[in-house]
């Protein structure tokens, strides 16, 4: 029987994408926000662009933090998806947003110097921890990337990458597993990764 594959609607992510990249691996998928759809999904993901506190407010109005909370099955947050797994996030005019709380750690500005920023393009990624995540995908493949804002290494940290500063690339705590990359437009690695989620 085919799982069910579903993205949450946050409101502020390019969901269509996503989708055409499980799709393409031959899953069905289901985009939504009612709450009942998303507890009995097989896999969820969690996408997001633009700031977390635009993100964190959307998902607040359509009830879905203790939603989200209470999942236990396999989690995949996206890019800004992944920042939102976290406790706290500078990503707002006040410079403190309050996240998901999932993953204890924070998001931070990027220190780059004399780099730009958003970093983005194509980086490499570095394994830090055994994770089924990253079969099959040698390390120091590349993925890519877009932002300005990342989680420092920490004891979660599944995956590194540097700009500047080492930041977090990927991110596990029991289900919930995060990755700062765009794996929709990383190519080959990018569909290896999510064809990996799928078969958590």
């Amino acid at each position: 029987m085919q799982q069910k594959v579903v993205i949450i609607n946050t409101g502020c992510a390019n969901i269509s994408s996503v989708r055409i990249a499980l799709e393409r691996l031959g899953s069905s998928v289901l985009i939504t926000d009612d709450a009942r759809l998303i507890q009995q999904a097989d896999k969820v993901l969690l996408p997001g662009v633009g700031s977390a506190a635009t993100a964190m407010k959307s998902i607040a109005q359509k009830n879905l933090i203790k939603v989200i909370q209470q999942l236990s099955q396999p989690v995949l947050g996206v890019c800004l998806g992944m920042q939102l797994l976290v406790s706290r996030s500078e990503e707002s005019k006040d410079g403190s947003v309050s996240c998901l709380d999932l993953i204890p750690a924070d998001v931070v500005r990027m220190q780059v110097g004399a780099l730009r920023l958003p970093h983005m393009g194509w980086n490499t990624v570095s394994s830090i921890a055994q994770s089924a995540l990253f079969n099959g995908i040698p390390d120091h493949t590349y993925f890519y990337f877009v932002h300005s804002f990342c989680v420092k290494p920490s004891p979660y940290t599944l995956a590194s990458c540097t700009y500047a500063q080492p930041f977090s690339a990927a991110l596990r705590k029991d289900n919930f597993y995060g990755v700062q990359f765009h794996p929709e437009r990383s190519g080959e690695a990018g569909a290896q990764l999510l064809r990996n989620f799928l078969t958590l």
